[in-house]
């Protein structure tokens, strides 16, 4: 069985006892399954069927160089929302030209670096935006591929942190705007418009969303397609969530029936781009607890080598991940607090979990931690990022060592 498992009373990822890669590799550590990264990619894939489509890998869920050429590897685009990312996806394989760069805030330099590629396609945020990426053009006597985000007002209906579709929200160009400024393209030779792009938000977990916003995006589309522009594709974005909590959320064949049902009247090609749907559930962090200590008459607090600095998202979205001991003892269970090193209150992982009685020593898995982990990680309290393996045909390999006080002090003077 691929991916995390349990054989007997150990918690194994893809057959490889994750309790024998801490003793080789130390905690906190990241584990990822390729096995699971390649069978997530391909149902996606797979789902949308005969319908042309491409997958655009969201590198901002998890940008790990190992894990992007996996991914390239595998068939996938890349999206990136930095010039930063462009780079890493390059260094992993991919072409420009199978490269979308998305973002609400592109620095000049990060355009003057971008224009020259030939991106598959810059997704623009504003008019202001589309006027620097045409300035950048001209300058350099090129043609530039753009896609024009349009905000359609859709609630995502998850966390606010992570809705991106809402005309409170930063990103994208308001609907009811949008169509007289992709009209005026026509007239300005240097952009290229190539698509209308359009992304409500992250861990979605029902379609009705999803269906509302492909529909604006065709809608847009002819329009566009009436005036005489035609596109090349429709970019639907991503955002389809994964079960944290054991709930039911779509699947990649629903997900893509709603895609298809919603705009296959243009017979334009799809383009999403999914991140946390194929990186999260083909990871977790791995940690060790350092200390039990009574937290009232029924449960007690379990501190982890692990916290905040490795996993933002409980402390920054109230965020539920499943906790597993590794090689559980058979005795009672105990409700734990289960909280980071990190010098915060807000340092907890998990709330009232209910675990088999635990010990300084005992390693835990923390679950579906593959996107947004590791790429969210931080030095606060000057903890060094955790080291990051990747398993494969039953072995593992280091794909980012674990940083030192040298790495960190590396940029700064202290003579």
């Amino acid at each position: 069985m691929s991916g995390f498992s349990r054989t007997s009373n150990e918690l194994v990822c893809d057959g490889v006892p994750l309790s024998a890669v801490a003793d080789a590799e130390g905690t906190p550590l990241y584990v990822y399954s390729a096995d699971v990264l390649r069978e997530r990619y391909r149902a996606f894939d797979r789902a949308f069927g005969e319908y042309p489509h491409r997958l655009h890998y969201a590198l901002k869920a998890n940008s790990t160089l190992a894990l992007a050429r996996l991914l390239h590897q595998a068939g996938s685009g890349a999206d990136a929302n930095s010039i930063w990312e462009i780079e890493v996806a390059r260094r992993a394989g991919f072409l420009a030209s199978e490269i979308v760069f998305t973002g609400v805030g592109k620095s000049p330099a990060e355009l003057a670096c971008a224009v020259p590629l030939g991106l598959k396609a810059i997704n623009v945020e504003s008019a202001g935006e589309l006027a620097r990426v045409e300035a950048v053009a001209e300058r350099l006597g090129s043609v530039a591929r753009v896609a024009v985000r349009i905000n359609p007002d859709v609630d995502a209906r998850s966390h606010p942190h992570i809705s991106t579709g809402l005309k409170i929200n930063k990103f994208g160009i308001p609907f009811d705007e949008a169509t007289t400024l992709l009209v005026s393209l026509s007239g300005r030779p240097r952009l290229k418009l190539v698509a209308v792009h359009v992304h409500v938000g992250s861990q979605i977990t029902t379609l009705e969303p999803i269906r509302r916003a492909a529909a604006l995006a065709a809608e847009m589309a002819g329009a566009l397609q009436r005036e005489g522009v035609a596109l090349e594709y429709l970019d639907l974005g991503g955002g389809l969530g994964i079960s944290y909590d054991g709930h039911r959320v779509p699947s990649p064949e629903e997900y893509a029936s709603a895609l298809v049902d919603s705009v296959r009247a243009t017979a334009l090609p799809i383009v999403i781009e999914p991140g946390r749907a194929i990186a999260g559930p083909a990871g977790a962090l791995v940690a060790r607890v350092v200390d039990v200590k009574p937290r009232d008459g029924d449960s007690d607090f379990a501190v982890i080598d692990a916290g905040m600095t490795e996993l933002l998202r409980p402390a920054l979205y109230g965020a539920f991940h499943r906790i597993e001991a590794i090689t559980p003892r058979e005795a009672s269970r105990r409700r734990y607090e289960v909280v980071g090193p990190v010098c915060e209150s807000g340092d907890v992982v998990g709330r009232d979990r209910e675990l088999p009685r635990l010990e300084v020593g005992d390693l835990v898995a923390i679950h579906d931690a593959g996107a947004y982990g590791s790429a969210m990680a931080s030095n606060y309290n000057r903890r060094p990022l955790p080291a990051e393996v990747l398993i494969d045909e039953g072995r593992w390999q280091v794909i980012r060592r674990r940083q030192t006080i040298e790495d960190m002090l590396a940029l700064e003077t202290h003579d």
